[in-house]
């Protein structure tokens, strides 16, 4: 039947008529002769294998057989073909193959179909004669089964006319007529029978096949309904469901058909009270278990039947979800009518109705068919479920399970100890439960699975959480870890968000951290983000406790403070045993804006779990990251506020750092220069090196000596609680290999911040350009701070071979990393310290000799140098263009690099100081006698320290001595010779611009270092350095340097100029310390002879003309602060004002000099004080401190001796001051006098030819003329103090009532009177004065316009007064002044004949003393004779000021 249904539905798609027109064609013009034969030729090739159909070729495609049939009876339909010869053709072809009837009664249907139409035409006519032929040779049964009722009457095959009323008939009895059964009364004896026999005492052993036959034969025998007595046999199965070995079999026997059995028993279950006192699941839910274990039904035929429906749980899961995003939300809303008025209560999870439970027969049958353990059925059953999690019931009895698979695994290879045996778990008995797990491969099949489908509600059972984590620890051990991804996805979806769960179990925590511990950090945190990110939002009962834990966090850090520390930190430490991540969220929300909260909150921090700092660590990281700077802000508050309580966190508690690192060095390596704040913290707290600017003169004496000094007295804070922490700190860096790449990076971020902050600083932000560049300069500050401390830190902590091993080649460095000089040199100072220590040490110890001398110490330490510096000195001379070792030599460049304040100078008053303090301090222990035995501890702890400090003093001592000797030897090859010949003399440049510049502004000690080594080099003696020039440059051009500065820097290279200052003002104030470390060095040396053999007295610079040189210098340093401070800029008045505070111990001490700096800082003091609040307080800072030095300044005569020349005659030669400022840039040769000056001029004022005496004579005159000439020095000073208070009193009256203008152009005046001549002037000066006159002119411009304003009859009335009283005043000056020039060309005459002496003596160019005064005082070129020529400049002050009022 279904290949004749098939058959026909087949064929009847592809009749095709248009084959017809050739099958007339090919078979029915020829029809009698070859047409049939050959028709029938082609149906036999269609048949070929019996057992297969025709209607297919081999290539299972329609053979066609249909379609020649088809068109065979169309032809004789339409009289194309006799009836008789198609008839005739239909009987030959039936006997070719048994499917041929078939084939030709599908296509006798169709034809039917098509010939139904019409009923009187002649083609149906034909149909019928055609039909009524073929019953001679096709069964009539085939006709009757495949041709349509209304046909067979047609034809005539069917003679009865009420056929079809008695098929209606038939056809309804049989399939819609019911049976009647009345069970109870016409059968009640059958079914009887059937529950006696079912329910008698039926052991396991009782066979099914004989309770089977049983039953057919009740059946049979009392004619009871089949499914009747399923449904008996299921009722018996409730009563006796550990039978189900028995009754499995008999029913899988009796009813093989499953959608039955699960029809009968959705009517069970459809019908099945619920009762609240249920226990365990309905023996019905067990019955369906059992039966879906064995496979007699399948969940798709069972599931239908079961209540309640899918959407209905879905809307019920998605209401419980909504409820507690409800609840959170308004946890997060601030209220304003109080307090207490829109806060939510506790979240409270109302407590489960149990009927609720019993009546979701889903969740029933969830815990039926993990009590009769089928587990794969549970697994697809939890699948179709819409819940997110696994009901209580149904988790409890899946942990059951779980227990005895683990069992044997656990107790083999995770026992505590061998005598502690536990409890026993019993393995499962059904047959078809899953295998226990006895390898760790084995838990990969059901363990693993079940533990991910627990999920959160693995916290209903602790200990079963417990032995998963003890035996995916013991995995881990193992080599290759089995279980590697598995425990991480256990750890993601079951282990932690069950912590979660669970109210406060700390031990819990602990031993979840125990095996998260033994993942690097990247997993871990992997974990912790969907710990808190994913499952905290998807999951309504993590959802639920996050909301109570953030309700709780905000009550709790309302009331945390340092009073009640302990109290507050237990209840933070119980709620973050469960939910650290979303706690911890909070607080740190809660320190960004409110930084006085780190503390307490640190110290709270210690009633945390182990896990909970570690995620503490990972939020951390996470709020980093998430963070938003303050547009234009160098250090946000919020960074600051995280890298403070990160710092303080780490150090306090032992949290891993690697993390934290890393993500520094990957934000660093995003050009993100902020972050460097974050290391700059973590170092200064958990290594105590500080990177503090602000230190005092105390603790920068004390940087110079050993590490016990820094640390007792060069740090603020104390370095002995750091010894743990640092420990920890080195080993997360040096652990991950971000030792050297963190400095690297460090180096390089000190330029990338520059160029990346001021290319973002675009205008259209509404700020003017380069409004950055004062968080560019503290971002430089800040990697320079923390590259520093980084650097010192690794150079302390680690051993001197690990860190020599772990740091590149020096010329590694500067080639590939492109770090500079400083920073490479500063990162292998160290290694290149203890390699020459390790050196000395070796030839010590190879030496013969026994007993130890100084000497072979120092030539030990020499050979060490040299071996140890020699590399470094090859490797650095390809570095730097060939010209620049023209002027210095490498060896020198390498000396000054490698060098450090410890190599140079003995700090003793910090050494003493500090021996003084702890001494103090032990005396004091000894004598309280309230701490007992813990005084006395500390009283040895002095004593140790005190022991400790003086050897390490010895033994700096004997280091700075060995350098020094070291030094001494190498100083003669420093400077070329050609350098000291050249024309142009660049090795003052090359020095300040690969050496002292970059150095000084890098650390505050390295300024000091700077200083002192300037110093050092000129007390050696070495050759072909002036040091005067040195000085000179330094001074002469800080402008520029200054305004290039960041604001550290700036603090630093104010105290490098301050201690050259004070190296400076120490020799202009003492004579006896000038000529004894400066009158014959050759640092003062003022010309350079082609041959060195020998050096002329007249070439070294006296003292009085050393004190001129240290006025101009004086005053170019004022100068320069004016320009800055007067420019408006930023930068240049912040380090101009920075520059000011660091030199004031020296700097200014000029009267004069002091009000004029004075003026410009109050100028800057009124115009920032609405503007820029920060240079406003630099500004008054400073102006407080300068005037409590007012008391303590010097008058220009008391600074250096002042004389005057005669008026209207021009300077013949130049002074010291502008001799050194030529040399400073130009040649230092003689005098700088016009060529085109009359002889006649020279002749005048040059002294008459000496006569011939004795020397004696000359001796007793040359004494007598200097008493004389002192005498009248001591009477013309007398005489100009007091004209000078005179004039001081007059000038003051004058000048309050003199005009700000007029102040201003005095002051400037007053500057370029000391300046250098014109044809000297560096660029600078030009610059200076260039400013200095635009600024004059548009105030004149400004002021002349208000007069003209202004002008009114009484005005001019004034005016004209006041100009009669100037003309009075004017003529009275120059009365004054022509006495005083009568006086001045008086006395110079006097002086002039009195030294007037013979020329003999002992030294080879004659008497030394005449040598002396030919050359010093005589020769006229000479830009080193007296000063008396010079014309006064109080003398020019006046002169101008009179000019101007004319």
């Amino acid at each position: 039947m279904w290949f004749l249904c098939h058959s026909y539905s087949v064929t009847y798609p592809f009749i095709n008529m248009g084959t017809f027109t050739k099958f007339v064609s090919d078979y029915c013009k020829a029809w009698e002769k070859l047409g049939r034969e050959q028709f029938l030729k082609s149906v036999t090739q269609f048949i070929k294998d019996e057992a297969k159909s025709p209607l297919f070729s081999k290539s299972d495609k329609l053979s066609g057989l249909s379609q020649n049939i088809y068109d065979l009876l169309l032809c004789g339909l339409r009289g194309l073909l006799k009836k008789d010869s198609v008839i005739s053709v239909l009987r030959d072809m039936i006997v070719v193959h048994a499917d041929i009837p078939s084939i030709l009664l599908d296509v006798v249907c169709v034809l039917d179909a098509e010939t139904s139409l019409e009923v009187q035409s002649e083609e149906r006519s034909n149909f019928c004669y055609l039909v009524r032929e073929l019953e001679s040779f096709i069964s009539d049964k085939l006709l009757k089964e495949r041709l349509e009722i209304d046909t067979l009457q047609d034809v005539g095959t069917l003679k009865n006319k009420n056929f079809y009323t008695k098929f209606i008939k038939i056809k309804t009895k049989l399939y819609y007529k019911q049976r009647k059964f009345n069970l109870f009364r016409e059968e009640s004896e059958g079914y009887s029978k059937l529950i006696v026999e079912l329910n008698q005492e039926i052991s396991e052993n009782t066979e099914w096949k004989t309770l089977l036959e049983i039953i057919q034969s009740l059946i049979g025998c009392f004619n009871l309904d089949p499914n009747r007595v399923l449904d008996i046999i299921l009722e018996s199965f409730e009563a006796r469901p550990h039978l189900d070995k028995l009754f499995i079999s008999l029913i899988n026997n009796y009813m093989a058909d499953p959608q039955v059995i699960s029809e009968v028993l959705g009517f069970k279950l459809g019908n099945m009270e619920v009762l609240e006192s249920y226990k365990e699941p309905p023996a019905l839910m067990t019955v369906i278990a059992l039966l879906l274990q064995h496979q007699v039904i399948f969940l798709d035929d069972i599931y239908p039947w079961l209540r309640p429906d899918d959407t209905i749980m879905a809307r019920e899961a998605e209401k419980e979800h909504k409820a507690v995003q409800d609840f959170i939300r308004k946890i997060n809303i601030v209220s304003t009518k109080g307090p207490q008025s829109n806060a939510p209560a506790e979240f409270i999870e109302e407590k489960a109705d149990p009927q609720e439970y019993w009546s979701n027969q889903k969740l029933v049958l969830c815990e039926a068919l993990l009590k009769v353990t089928a587990w794969k059925e549970f697994a697809a059953l939890s699948a179709r479920l819409p819940t997110t999690s696994v009901a209580p019931r149904p988790a409890m009895a899946l942990c059951t399970m779980l227990h005895a698979l683990v069992e044997p695994l656990y107790r083999k290879h995770c026992r505590i100890a061998p005598k502690i045996i536990g409890k026993p778990v019993p393995p499962l008995k059904s047959p078809l439960a899953p295998k226990a797990c006895k390898t760790f491969e084995s838990m990969k099949e059901t363990v693993i699975p079940a533990i991910v489908l627990l999920g959160p509600s693995l916290h209903h059972d602790a200990i079963l959480m417990y032995k998963i984590i003890r035996i995916l620890r013991t995995a881990r051990s193992l080599d290759g870890d089995p279980l590697y991804h598995e425990a991480l996805t256990v750890l993601d979806t079951a282990i932690l968000p069950a912590l979660t769960l669970m109210e406060g179990n700390c031990c819990m925590a602990e031993e979840v951290y125990t095996l998260l511990k033994l993942y690097p950090y990247q997993c871990r945190y992997c974990i912790y983000a969907r710990w808190k990110n994913e499952s905290g939002e998807r999951i309504p009962s993590l959802m639920r406790v996050r909301g109570n834990s953030l309700q709780r966090i905000k009550h709790i850090m309302k009331r945390v403070s340092k009073e009640n520390i302990k109290p507050q930190g237990r209840l933070i430490g119980k709620l973050s045993h469960a939910a650290p991540a979303f706690l911890f969220d909070y607080m740190l929300l809660q320190i960004q804006s409110y930084d006085n909260l780190i503390g307490p909150v640190v110290e709270s921090l210690k009633y945390l779990t182990s896990l909970s700092l570690d995620v503490l660590g990972y939020c951390l990281v996470e709020a980093l990251a998430s963070r938003r700077g303050t547009a234009g802000a160098a250090h946000p508050p919020a960074l600051q506020a995280l890298a403070a309580f990160s710092a303080a966190a780490f150090k306090k508690h032992n949290i891993e750092l690697t993390a934290l690192l890393q993500f520094v060095a990957n934000r660093l390596k995003a050009q993100q220069s902020h972050d460097l704040l974050i290391l700059k913290e973590i170092v200064q707290k958990m290594a105590g090196i500080e990177a503090a600017e602000e230190m005092t003169p105390e603790q920068l004496d004390a940087m110079a000596g050993g590490e016990l000094l820094k640390g007792e007295a060069g740090y603020f804070s104390q370095v002995r609680n750091t010894r743990r922490s640092s420990a920890r700190l080195k080993e997360a860096i040096v652990g991950n290999n971000l030792d050297i790449a963190l400095c690297i990076l460090s180096a390089q971020q000190r330029h990338c911040c520059v160029w990346k902050e001021y290319a973002e600083d675009s205008p259209s932000s509404g700020e003017p350009p380069g409004s950055q560049l004062k968080v560019v300069g503290r971002l430089a500050d800040q990697c320079q701070d923390a590259l520093v401390q980084l650097g010192t830190f690794l150079a302390s902590s680690h051993a001197p071979d690990e860190y020599a091993a772990r740091l590149p080649a020096l010329q590694e460095l500067l080639r590939d990393y492109h770090v500079d000089a400083d920073v490479a040199f500063f990162l292998h100072r160290p290694v290149l310290a203890q390699k020459i220590a390790g050196k000395a040490e070796y030839l010590r110890k190879g030496s013969d000799s026994k007993s130890e001398s100084v000497e072979k110490s120092i030539e030990r330490y020499n050979i060490a140098s040299k071996e140890a510096l020699e590399p470094i000195v090859t490797s650095v001379t390809p570095l730097l263009p060939s010209r620049v070792w023209e002027d210095i030599s490498p060896q020198f460049y390498v000396t000054f690099w490698s060098l450090s304040m410890y190599d140079l100078r003995v700090p003793v008053e910090s050494y003493e100081r500090e021996v003084d303090r702890l001494k103090t301090a032990a005396a004091n222990a000894a004598k309280d006698t309230s701490q007992g035995s813990k005084g006395k501890k500390e009283q040895e702890r002095f004593n140790t320290l005190v022991d400790k400090l003086q050897e390490e003093r010895r033994r700096q001592e004997e280091h700075v001595s060995r350098v020094r000797a070291r030094l001494q030897r190498e100083c003669a090859g420093w400077f070329p010779a050609r350098a000291a010949k050249s024309a142009k003399n660049e090795t003052v440049t090359r020095l300040m611009q690969l050496c002292l510049f970059p150095r000084c502004i890098f650390t505050a000690p390295d300024a000091l270092y700077c200083a002192e080594f300037v110093h050092t080099v000129h007390a050696l003696k070495t050759p072909n350095f002036s040091t005067l020039l040195c000085y000179d440059r330094l001074f002469c051009d800080i402008a520029y340097s200054v305004m290039s500065c960041s604001e550290g820097e700036a603090a630093r290279y104010g105290q490098f100029l301050c201690r050259v200052l004070r190296t400076a003002m120490r020799w202009h104030a003492d004579r006896g310390a000038f000529h004894a470390e400066c009158a014959h060095y050759p640092g003062f040396v003022t010309k350079y002879r082609v041959s060195n053999q020998f050096t002329e007295a007249n070439d070294h610079v006296g003292y009085e003309n050393y004190r001129h040189v240290c006025h101009k210098w004086h005053y170019k340093i004022t100068k320069a602060m004016v320009v800055c401070l007067d420019s408006g800029d930023y930068v240049q008045i912040r380090n101009a004002l920075i520059v000011l505070i660091r030199v004031l111990p020296h700097f200014p001490v000029l009267a004069k000099l002091a009000q004029i700096i004075e003026r410009k800082v109050e100028k800057v003091k009124e115009e920032e004080k609405s503007h820029r609040q920060d240079l406003y307080v630099l500004a008054t800072g400073y102006s407080g401190q300068l005037r409590n030095k007012v008391p303590h300044m010097m008058k220009e005569s008391d600074f250096h001796q002042i004389v005057n020349l005669q008026v209207g005659t021009p300077p013949k030669a130049t002074t010291v001051a502008s001799a050194v400022g030529t040399g400073a840039g130009g040649a230092a040769g003689p005098s700088a006098v016009p060529r085109d000056e009359p002889k006649r001029e020279r002749e005048s004022t040059s002294p008459p030819q000496p006569t011939h005496h004795s020397d004696t004579e000359k001796r007793e005159s040359r004494t007598s003329d200097r008493r004389r000439e002192e005498s009248d020095r001591e009477k013309e000073s007398k005489r100009e103090s007091r004209s000078s208070l005179k004039e001081r009193v007059k000038e003051e009256i004058r000048s309050k009532e003199r005009s700000p203008r007029e102040r201003s152009h005095r002051e400037e005046r007053y500057l370029e009177t000391v300046s250098p001549p014109h044809e000297h002037r560096h660029p600078s000066d030009d610059l200076d004065r260039d400013v200095k006159r635009r600024k004059v002119e548009s105030s004149s411009n400004g002021k002349g316009s208000k007069e003209i304003e202004e002008r009114s009859p009484e005005k001019e009335k004034r005016k004209a007064k006041l100009r009669g009283d100037e003309r009075k005043e004017r003529k009275m000056n120059r009365k004054r002044d022509r006495a005083e020039e009568s006086t001045l060309l008086e006395q110079k005459r006097r002086r002039e004949e009195q030294k007037v002496v013979v020329k003999v003596g002992g030294h080879q160019n004659g008497s030394q003393e005449d040598h002396h005064y030919e050359k010093y005082h005589k020769r006229e070129k000479s830009p080193f004779r007296d000063r008396s020529h010079e014309e006064s400049r109080e003398k020019h002050r006046r002169t101008n000021e009179t000019k101007i009022r004319r």
